[in-house]
């Protein structure tokens, strides 16, 4: 997993002046990681509509407690004492009295939660969670609430009750929430590294973690379980179920299983070792970090001011109103952040101002608040990036100039360069020393030999990781699975107009009664709107980290999900979500830190007031919001990365002018996966548009890897022709047909192929298994088939 350093960093510098009055954002010091901190991932499985409750956990808790045990604190016991105290309420989660289990799964919650009424600081409930957790692992809690869980899941009256009432609230999805709720502790909290954690705790983190992947709960891994009940849940026939809380827990499950980015990067290195291809040219994580943001100049209504303060200092007269008039027209980055004429803001390209010169940056500015070695690499001056070239490449590279200068053609050979001119000799050295064959062209390549030669190839030694057996439990659901993932996205971004067919996913936030006094109203508003931001950053991270695993495991299993999702529309989706003004909603404040746990419930809660709510906390950006814009962009890159007709989608979608706004943003990350979506689609966007757009383009070259003879700036490509969205389509799904067909589908497999039995005795030897209605008229049979029927035997010799 990624450090988790700095996640909820604050700005890198101070803003500043340069020398021609426009002000400098500054950079959003933003670190990228699988999660946010702990503190922050625990707080948000909690709605506040929920708070109320953790006083009943501890309550539920204390009376079992007293009635078993003596007066002392649960932190004063000994581990004999933890450990019988642990096995008696796991003992309550199986009576049959529903009342009495609710009691016993709320008093477990209780301890998940740290036991919180012993502890006098936010640290101290963080150790007894996770003293806790391990304990109620040990004895084997997990199974039993998967076991409850599956009950919930399939309880048919409290289903039907949902779906006949005109609104749902907090109070019909109780079970549930308290079920999901230990689970996404117990999940969340084993999978952080502690390096004080003892010995044992290590072998059962690993352990857990082998079992959360394998078919052992319900013979399915535990993910496969969760995305049922997203289907169910989308489907209308269990709409009380708690959406956030099963997003965060199918999020967690994925990624305590199958390994974050960190993971996947050490992955993605053995692999490439197993396969004898050479080294990544760089660690893509560490070389994003090193970057730093382009800047977006200043505001119309910031140069203004300073253009007037200016004025008034130099005693000078106003500058005329006309003038301000012409440059609040020309300039797109107005307050309002209208959009109306977005294609005319479009022609004129203010989104991204070259970085500065070292020798000018230090006549303007403090130096830079330094950064240890190990967060920010020294590059040589130059690019970031090593530029790559595709075996395709130097095919095409080389059939142009053959059929240039000597007018024939050699098909996919890259080595004869016979009667090509010198300097051509010199550009295909270049090519092949940049060369970089991907793990996915080796799988392609090696699943067209199974197509061609199934009986010389002999069969595929599959290797059966944690990303194959979720991939073999999702796949005859997938497409539902993709379908139900995206219509929640829709319905929690924040573009959405609520309507009265899409689905209800605030079930599990709002309260029984509904808020009486504005204050209340105002809590709610901005409980509604974290619990809408919350499942956009699950739902991006599920959707992201899929597609990045599958990819390495295997490339048609990535396609198959990525075509999946583009069959449901999750490229207009995301630049939907894209087309607000998303600086409003990377800086929005839709959290009550007073209210967050653990800070809850070891502090008094001072009283709120509207004005502390407007006000919000004092951090500059929201963690989770700039965390799903990222995960958003990397989905759409690589839904689009090296397919033409999807591309023209982008083009087609109008997606450039929504993606320059997303530039404003000033960080690194977010702009670098901004500039790879125009480049992309450049080409087709007209000479009138890289004309007047050349910072953007400008951007592009300083900060996206270079491939060396793709004409991405000028549109004289080979790629620029017709597309045919449905042909391309349709190939590709062929291809993902024929690999599932061939791997997961034995019961279609060619009998041509399949092995024979010659022997005559061993025919005769096997057992058939008769129906029942054929052994009752057995005597029937024989009578019709075999002595009424003459039999010639001097022919049967013959």
């Amino acid at each position: 997993m990624l450090p988790n350093k700095g996640a909820r960093g604050e700005f890198a510098r101070t803003p500043r002046k340069d020398s021609e009055g426009l002000s400098e954002s500054p950079d959003l010091e933003f670190e990228y990681s699988d999660t946010d901190k702990w503190a922050a991932e625990l707080s948000e499985l909690y709605s506040y509509t929920e708070g109320p409750e953790f006083a009943l956990n501890r309550k539920c808790f204390e009376e079992e407690f007293r009635a078993h045990v003596s007066d002392k604190k649960w932190t004063d016991l000994d581990a004999a004492q933890h450990r019988a105290h642990a096995m008696r309420l796991l003992d309550g989660l199986e009576v049959i009295a529903r009342e009495k289990r609710l009691k016993a799964a709320r008093a477990i919650l209780y301890m998940a939660q740290g036991s919180f009424a012993d502890c006098s600081c936010e640290a101290e409930v963080q150790y007894w969670m996770r003293y806790n957790i391990f304990l109620l692992l040990d004895v084997g809690t997990f199974p039993a609430l998967v076991e409850l869980l599956n009950m919930e899941i399939d309880n048919s009256a409290a289903c039907s009750s949902a779906v006949r009432k005109p609104a749902i609230s907090l109070a019909d999805s109780t079970d549930l929430r308290v079920l999901l709720n230990i689970m996404y502790l117990m999940v969340e909290t084993i999978q952080q590294d502690d390096p004080a954690d003892k010995p044992e705790w290590k072998i059962m983190k690993e352990t857990f973690r082998a079992e959360l992947g394998s078919p052992l709960f319900n013979n399915e891994p535990i993910s496969v379980m969760l995305f049922g009940m997203v289907t169910k849940f989308c489907s209308g026939h269990a709409p009380h179920f708690p959406m956030k809380k099963v997003l965060l827990l199918l999020w967690k499950s994925i990624l305590f299983t199958l390994g974050g980015f960190e993971q996947l990067q050490i992955i993605k290195v053995h692999k490439r070792e197993e396969l004898g291809l050479p080294p990544l040219p760089e660690d893509s994580i560490r070389v994003i970090r090193s970057m730093r943001a382009a800047s977006p100049p200043a505001s119309a209504s910031d140069l203004i001011e300073q253009q007037q303060k200016r004025a008034r200092r130099e005693h000078k007269a106003l500058i005329k109103q006309d003038n301000l008039d012409a440059f609040n027209e020309k300039d797109p980055y107005k307050a309002d952040d209208s959009r109306e004429d977005e294609d005319d803001n479009d022609d004129n390209d203010n989104s991204l101002e070259p970085e500065t010169f070292p020798l000018e940056r230090d006549e303007v500015m403090p130096p830079p608040i330094p950064h240890p070695p190990s967060e920010r690499l020294s590059f040589p001056k130059g690019l970031p990036w090593a530029p790559k070239v595709r075996e395709k490449d130097i095919e095409n590279f080389l059939e142009s100039s053959r059929s240039k200068f000597i007018g024939y053609t050699l098909g996919s050979d890259t080595d004869t360069v016979v009667g090509l001119p010198r300097p051509i000799h010199e550009s295909i050295k270049t090519l092949k020393q940049h060369k970089y064959i991907s793990i996915a062209e080796l799988q392609m390549a090696k699943e067209e030999e199974y197509q061609k030669t199934p009986l010389s190839v002999g069969e595929e030694e599959v290797e059966m990781c944690a990303t194959e057996l979720l991939y073999q439990g999702i796949l005859p659901s997938l497409p539902q699975y993709m379908i139900a993932l995206l219509k929640i996205l829709l319905a929690a971004a924040p573009t959405s107009k609520a309507k009265t067919d899409s689905i209800n996913i605030l079930a599990d936030v709002l309260p029984e009664e509904m808020p009486t006094t504005v204050l209340q109203s105002m809590k709610l508003g901005v409980d509604v709107n974290r619990h809408k931001e919350i499942i956009v950053k699950a739902i991006s991270a599920i959707l992201l980290l899929l597609l990045k695993h599958f990819k390495l495991n295997h490339i048609y299993q990535f396609e198959y999900m990525a075509q999946h999702l583009v069959f449901a529309n999750c490229i207009p989706l995301i630049l939907k979500f894209f087309n607000q003004n998303i600086m409003s909603y990377i800086t929005a404040k839709n959290s009550i830190s007073v209210l967050d746990f653990p800070y809850c419930v070891v502090h008094e809660l001072p009283e709120l007031t509207a004005e502390s709510l407007e006000a919000g906390d004092n951090t500059q950006f929201c963690w989770r919001n700039l965390f799903s814009c990222i995960n958003l962009l990397r989905i759409l890159n690589k839904l689009t990365k090296w397919k033409h007709s999807r591309t023209m989608m982008l083009v087609v979608f109008k997606s450039a002018p929504i993606l320059k706004r997303a530039l404003k943003v000033k960080q690194a990350m977010m702009q670098l996966y901004v500039l790879k979506l125009l480049k992309v689609q450049t080409k087709y966007l007209g000479r009138q548009w890289r004309k007047s757009n050349m910072k953007t383009m400008s951007a592009i070259y300083q900060k996206v890897r270079h491939r060396l003879n793709d004409d991405w700036a000028y549109g004289n490509d080979l790629d620029a022709r017709p597309w045919d969205f449905q042909a391309e389509e349709c190939a590709l799904r062929a291809s993902i047909e024929r690999f599932n067909s061939r791997r997961y589908d034995k019961s279609h497999s060619n009998p041509d192929f399949l092995p024979v039995d010659n022997c005559l005795q061993s025919v005769l030897g096997q057992r058939v298994d008769l129906p029942e209605d054929f052994q009752m008229n057995y005597d029937l049979w024989l009578e019709r088939e075999v002595f009424s029927k003459p039999i010639s035997w001097e022919e049967l010799l013959q």
